[in-house]
């Protein structure tokens, strides 16, 4: 738990020298000899979640002997993580939070940290190292667009392919590739990507890498909001370590990777990832409940001028619209005979977990890619709740909100930055339509063949200008209560 006695007067700087003296302030610190770790592990994308998820488990492998799984850490464009990493000896503080406290925790496992953009030979040998068993990837959906006639030279895949090649050449294994972005398919979309830029190369690396090289798929979770300057001073409060990026994360992590290694397997089962032959049924009941859940209170409660989520859950309106979304019109489309994925006391964590006052997720963060992130999570359950006659209003009210939130503006008149690859040209459509959602709606590689349901439709428009008119509360309020 947290130092009663911290004090930000003179928080010890992190690095290799100065473990010892942040342990007597109760952050909790590696506990084996960090010479000794051998790197294992490459990681594409080393960003806050990888530090708050993947290391962390390899973290806890160390301490539990295993050094042969040491992360090296690549960075893809920003130099920011990867400076200060080695300024603290690639050492970094993940702070769990919740109502009861915090506690931290100074990870230990990344061995060395590189730059892409700078060191593409330095990241290209360690690729090519016999001991790297494993790639993991975190470099979020656009990182795997390179279907495109010409590639995108220079992407990750083309930096895999050419390690696999110079592994194949030189009679090495290659290494599994595991993404843990969050994606339907995973997996498949890093083997399609890793084969299109291998048939640019040729045909021999190209059918080596088909056979020989396996693309796990994999769901992880854990709500890992933006670090802010706050963080750093309450860190140093708190802790008395003085960490120029550390993580604040929740208590609750969850990893579920495909059982299907072509040159090793960590031996991460030991440490809480369940290891299982199809993840499908595991990533289908996360989208849907989970991130299904965060687009709908992200986009409602920026409408409503809320900044987090924990202050949307504290709304009663809101709080009722999550649960009974998740329960009534979600859960019922799930399998029901997942292990630890049981819908009752899922939703019931969930909810919990959104509520947590600690963490003051950002809906900034949760509004993010809508134009893919709806499709992904929202939209199927809709089809299927259609499909099968069941309740779907509350899912078209969250789709009405995503459509009222791309305008650009809550519905008090003040601006929301939408993050999106579309931004322009959704905003463009969402201004001129207004409370007719036709123009949106026609965009199927969006929405499929809804605009061509015309309930749907209309109750779309409806809830959009009943937003616009009512507000969030009234119109939620409003819907719950004929429900």
């Amino acid at each position: 738990m947290s130092n009663p006695s911290g004090s930000s007067d003179s928080p010890v700087p992190l690095n290799d020298e100065t473990v010892a003296d942040i342990a007597d302030g109760c952050a909790a610190v590696p506990t084996y000899d960090r010479s000794a770790l051998v790197a294992g592990v490459v990681h594409i994308g080393a960003g806050s979640f990888h530090r708050a998820h993947q290391a962390v488990y390899f973290d806890e492998l160390a301490r539990r002997g295993a050094t042969g799984w040491g992360v090296v850490a690549v960075g893809v464009h920003r130099p920011e993580i990867t400076d200060v990493l080695d300024e603290q000896d690639n050492l970094f503080t993940v702070v769990q939070r919740d109502a009861e406290g915090s506690t931290a925790r100074v990870i230990g496992s990344v061995v060395e940290c590189l730059l892409q953009a700078e060191q593409p030979q330095a990241v290209a040998d360690r690729l090519a190292d016999p001991r790297i068993r494993l790639v993991t990837l975190t470099i979020t959906a656009d990182g795997y667009a390179v279907d495109d006639a010409q590639g995108r030279s220079g992407s990750v895949f083309d930096l895999l392919v050419d390690a696999l090649d110079q592994r194949r050449r030189s009679g090495i294994a290659p290494f599994t590739v595991l993404s843990c972005d969050n994606l339907p398919d995973n997996g498949g979309a890093a083997r399609r990507a890793t084969m299109t830029s291998a048939r640019r190369r040729g045909p021999e690396v190209a059918e080596w890498i088909e056979q020989r090289v396996t693309f796990p798929d994999s769901m992880v979770d854990r709500i890992t909001p933006s670090t802010t300057p706050q963080d750093r001073v309450e860190l140093a409060h708190e802790f008395d370590v003085a960490d120029r990026w550390p993580v604040i994360t929740e208590p609750f992590t969850q990893w579920v990777v495909q059982d299907a290694f072509c040159n090793d397997r960590p031996p991460l089962d030991q440490v809480g990832v369940r290891y299982v032959q199809d993840v499908t049924p595991y990533k289908l009941i996360k989208s849907r409940l989970l991130n299904g859940t965060h687009c709908a209170l992200g986009y409602l409660g920026s409408l409503a001028g809320y900044d987090r989520l924990d202050e949307v859950m504290a709304d009663p309106a809101l709080a009722a619209f999550a649960e009974r979304l998740m329960r009534e019109e979600v859960a019922p489309l799930l399998p029901t005979d997942v292990p630890g994925m049981e819908s009752e006391p899922y939703i019931t964590h969930l909810l919990d977990r959104f509520a947590n006052p600690a963490i003051s997720d950002r809906l900034s963060r949760l509004g993010r890619r809508g134009s893919t992130k709806v499709p992904d999570c929202v939209l199927p359950s809709l089809r299927e709740a259609r499909a099968a006659g069941r309740p779907r209003r509350l899912l078209t009210l969250a789709v009405a909100a995503w459509l009222r939130y791309l305008r650009g503006t809550d519905l008090g008149g003040r601006p929301i930055e939408v993050h999106d690859a579309r931004a322009e040209e959704l905003r463009a459509l969402a201004e001129r339509g207004g409370s007719d959602p036709h123009l949106l709606l026609s965009l199927t590689d969006i929405f499929g063949d809804l605009a061509e349901d015309e309930q749907i439709v209309a109750q779309t428009g409806q809830f959009v200008a009943a937003l616009d008119h009512n507000g969030v509360q009234d119109t939620v309020r409003s819907l719950l209560e004929a429900r």
